[in-house]
């Protein structure tokens, strides 16, 4: 700064005057710009005006490093045991007054019930939903100041997970240098010591679900629910009748009459049933009655079905194909074979 050396006089008035070289935004100043403060000095020598006296300081904006993670809906996300490529949703934000790039990782809990697997990041397309149209990434490429990006955290459900199991997933971003497009820039970390005439760094991040704060990173946590069918098969025969007895306490005797009821039950709570196909190889001493046919769709005591399925000679197996289960509901196949 420069000093005036002319003191014989009071100084009459001060004019300051700051100066900004660039508009504010949300995340502050962009870092690297120059901030500018012009001051003038205007006095008078026994009443006569003089020359003001002007001086002037620059400094330069240092980089502040801020990441924000969001899970998107606030509710978890259902997934079926064995489902694959389950996203779950995050919005992530560089509230940096920079350019950053944003390197991206997951953290599984240890406390809940499994772990997902084969576990990738896509970049939404702009409709918010894991879809053909999203693109396979590593990293956020370049994020903007105040830029929102959202990433889809896709993985495998074990088919081993059951009904109302949890997997927490924990997604970090962590901020790298920006300005290298299509490559990963070197971590931020605090500049040390002094204030310097540089871009200094301050890592200004709070603590998130698997973070600490001022360590240039955040994370946030969303969970897979399984929603999985509970299914109980049930298999047990009852002697219809025999050569001796007739219907009347009918006995397991060669010639007697058996049929099989085959319930298939899913318990209270659970996600419906689909595809549910029912296959029943017959031991070799039994003969399928064909005249009496199969029946699907039963009820919980193998009445009120209705004709279908079919019966492989070659395989001497009875196949048949149940309407979707829901939860609490019972369905059934049955037949009956003849003891050789």
């Amino acid at each position: 700064m420069k000093r005036t050396k002319q003191l014989l006089g009071a100084v009459s008035a001060i004019a300051l005057v700051g100066l900004s070289t660039s508009p504010a935004f949300a995340a502050g100043t962009t870092a690297g710009d120059s901030i500018t403060n012009n001051v003038s000095v205007a006095y008078q020598v026994g009443g006569v005006d003089q020359t003001e006296e002007t001086a002037s300081d620059t400094f330069t904006v240092d980089r502040k490093v801020d990441v924000v993670v969001a899970e998107v809906g606030g509710a978890s996300t259902s997934v079926s045991p064995g489902e694959t490529q389950a996203a779950i949703t995050f919005d992530v934000t560089n509230s940096s007054n920079d350019v950053v790039d944003l390197d991206l990782s997951i953290v599984q809990s240890t406390t809940d019930d499994f772990d997902i697997s084969n576990v990738q990041f896509y970049l939404d397309d702009g409709n918010g939903i894991f879809d053909a149209g999203d693109t396979l990434i590593t990293f956020l490429d370049e994020m903007a100041e105040d830029e929102t990006r959202t990433v889809h955290v896709v993985g495998d459900t074990p088919i081993s997970a059951t009904n109302g199991q949890t997997a927490d997933v924990a997604l970090i971003a962590d901020a790298h240098a920006g300005g290298g497009a299509a490559a990963l820039g070197a971590e931020l970390t605090d500049t040390a010591g002094a204030n310097t005439a540089g871009i200094d760094t301050v890592l200004a991040d709070l603590a998130g679900d698997e973070d600490v704060a001022n360590q240039g990173d955040f994370s946030d946590t969303d969970t897979y629910v399984v929603a999985g069918a509970d299914i109980v098969v049930t298999k047990a025969s009852t002697v219809v009748s025999d050569p001796i007895n007739g219907t009347t306490n009918p006995k397991a005797i060669p010639g007697a009459t058996i049929e099989y009821c085959i319930t298939v039950a899913n318990a209270a709570g659970a996600a419906t049933a689909t595809g549910v196909n029912v296959n029943d190889v017959l031991p070799a001493d039994v003969t399928y009655d064909a005249g009496f046919g199969i029946f699907v769709d039963g009820d919980a005591t193998c009445a009120s079905g209705v004709a279908g399925g079919s019966f492989d000679a070659t395989d001497n197996e009875v196949d048949g194909v149940l309407s979707d289960i829901a939860a609490s509901i019972t369905r059934s196949l049955y037949f009956r074979v003849t003891i050789d």
